[in-house]
């Protein structure tokens, strides 16, 4: 099992809207059967204004599956792209983490 970690770094004052994106997502992909994501912000970070999704995944393969959109409805994936429509307008740079859980 892998923890697939997002980490964006938001601009000034521009958590909330990432974060209404990401639990948007999330309650969307819960619903499709792709696991549920958790959503942090900072209370402390390496800067402000960051925010956080997490989601477990059996396997890379996996996980480049989910984020193709393979096996998913064409109506669903356009509902993600709604969904994350503008983000760039409220995020800085990201990065991506990739961990195996070990108990």
């Amino acid at each position: 099992m892998l923890l697939v970690r997002e980490i964006m770094y938001c601009k000034p004052g521009q958590v909330r809207p990432m974060v209404e994106k990401f639990l948007a997502m999330s309650k969307l992909s819960e619903k499709l059967g792709m696991g549920r994501m958790r959503v942090l912000t900072d209370l402390s970070a390496e800067r402000y204004w960051t925010i956080v999704s997490e989601i477990e995944v059996p396997s890379l393969k996996a996980f480049e599956d989910m984020m193709s959109g393979q096996g998913q409805r064409e109506e669903d994936m356009k509902e993600f792209d709604k969904i994350m429509k503008g983000y760039h307008d409220h995020v800085e740079y990201g990065r991506r983490e990739i961990y195996k859980i070990e108990g």
